[in-house]
């Protein structure tokens, strides 16, 4: 297996591409319009819901939002479930800043290097935690795309922030403020810390609620 090792990394990145897909829609009227007055040139990613609440706060014309189907060129799979999950999506989030290759590929496929990634997880454990619960609503609300995006850019802690949690907002905005809109690598390595122990705990979860259900309930949830 061939492996990147990197050397040469930038401290501060310039947030100017974001991609958002949050669950939870709390501070996004904060973050939102703090990262298109801090850069007015800000391209924000986003889908379904989150692109509706976007449209929302920045006005249906906003050159600022675009939506990730006509980023990546594909609709979403009927039912959400497939949205992000795109080779160009990936290519953003991994590629290195002084990579010819993946400067290359950025180049062929006209796709964009992403500086932050905004993403929370459907509510698995709020759902579970519901007197109706069911093996299928349990199942339905198994976040795939979100964990992806949210480790790809943790990985990727050289050049991408990863936010996960909307009480981070406000520290993220006070440093692009300060820093005219960049970002420190203190900050970029604290925030893939906290994401990878958010898709951690998730799994974790997850796991658990499955390992406590027998077969006969999971079985009742569908006809055949």
């Amino acid at each position: 297996m061939s492996v990147n090792f990197v050397q040469r990394i930038d401290d501060g990145v310039k947030v100017q591409n974001v991609l958002a897909s949050v669950s939870d829609k709390a501070g996004l009227d904060r973050l939102v319009p703090a990262l298109v007055k801090i850069n007015p040139a800000v391209r924000i990613f986003s889908t379904g819901g989150t692109y509706t609440a976007l449209q929302q706060l920045l006005g249906a014309g906003s050159g600022n939002l675009v939506s990730v189907s006509d980023y990546t060129g594909q609709p979403e799979m009927q039912g959400g479930l497939v949205k992000t999950l795109d080779f160009k999506i990936y290519l953003g989030l991994l590629s290195e800043t002084y990579n010819p290759a993946h400067a290359d590929d950025l180049k062929r496929t006209q796709g964009v290097a992403i500086d932050m990634v905004v993403v929370n997880l459907y509510p698995f454990v709020q759902t579970v935690a519901k007197p109706d619960a069911t093996p299928e609503k349990a199942r339905a609300n198994i976040d795939i795309g979100g964990p992806c995006m949210v480790r790809a850019s943790a990985k990727n802690f050289l050049r991408v922030a990863s936010v996960t949690d909307p009480a981070d907002y406000d520290g993220v905005i006070r440093e692009l403020e300060a820093s005219r809109g960049v970002l420190s690598l203190k900050t970029r390595f604290s925030l893939s810390q906290k994401a990878f122990a958010h898709t951690a705990a998730y799994d974790t979860a997850i796991a658990a609620y499955l390992k406590g259900k027998s077969f006969d309930e999971v079985k009742a949830c569908y006809q055949f």
